[in-house]
């Protein structure tokens, strides 16, 4: 009988540490998990990119996604702009990737640019979330007293190949916040693109000439 009640205090205090480091480690958790797989939610065909900023920073638009370039991994110096035979592109780490032609001189000019994918070109944005969420019971608001509950990562990857084989990887990390049913009629997961310091933003990209 002894030997079950030890057996049974082990297995309460492995479960209540189990339960603290969810809580209070859900985060970094969740991230490492995501190493291995996430999961997919859509991947729609690229129909526009547009893009406002002086050249580092500012916001791509992605068919009508808007993906910030202000939060940024430190180790990625990013440039975006026009080349000398007036086309859209990426440059990284000394390779730059052309995704095509200026849309037109009326649309492209000073702090805008925009282009369409080319012929041949394959061009996707993927949505891909979290496997595992992480509760948040000590996030609280209190302008509105209405806090999320839960939270997971939200992943926006632009993938785009041209028919020589060159390719274009960039990644977006963002929270996505859940708010009870309960609260509010009508709440469930929020906006995909919430903002975490040092964890969010674009933290992936990939040129290959």
């Amino acid at each position: 009988m002894r030997k079950l009640l030890i057996t049974l205090g082990v297995l309460v205090l492995c479960g209540v540490a189990i339960l603290a480091a969810w809580i209070f480690g859900g985060h970094q958790v969740s991230m490492f998990i995501d190493r291995f797989g996430t999961i997919k939610i859509a991947s729609a065909p690229v129909h526009s990119v547009s893009y406002e900023g002086s050249g580092t920073g500012g916001w791509l638009t992605v068919n009508d996604v808007h993906l910030s370039l202000n939060d940024i991994h430190p180790k990625i110096a990013l440039s975006i702009g026009s080349t000398k035979d007036d086309e859209f592109a990426v440059a990284r780490g000394g390779k730059v990737f052309a995704l095509g032609a200026l849309t037109s001189t009326g649309e492209n000019g000073g702090d805008h640019l925009a282009v369409v994918p080319q012929t041949g070109d394959e061009a996707f944005l993927v949505t891909r979330r979290s496997a595992l969420s992480w509760p948040t019971p000590f996030d609280f608001n209190f302008m509105t007293g209405h806090s999320p509950s839960w939270k997971r990562h939200m992943y926006y990857e632009l993938r785009w190949k041209k028919p020589s084989g060159a390719t274009l990887d960039m990644l977006w990390r963002y929270e996505q916040p859940f708010y009870g049913q309960q609260l509010v009629p009508g709440d469930g997961w929020g906006s995909g693109f919430s903002v975490q310091q040092g964890t969010t933003g674009l933290i992936r990209v990939e040129i290959k000439e």
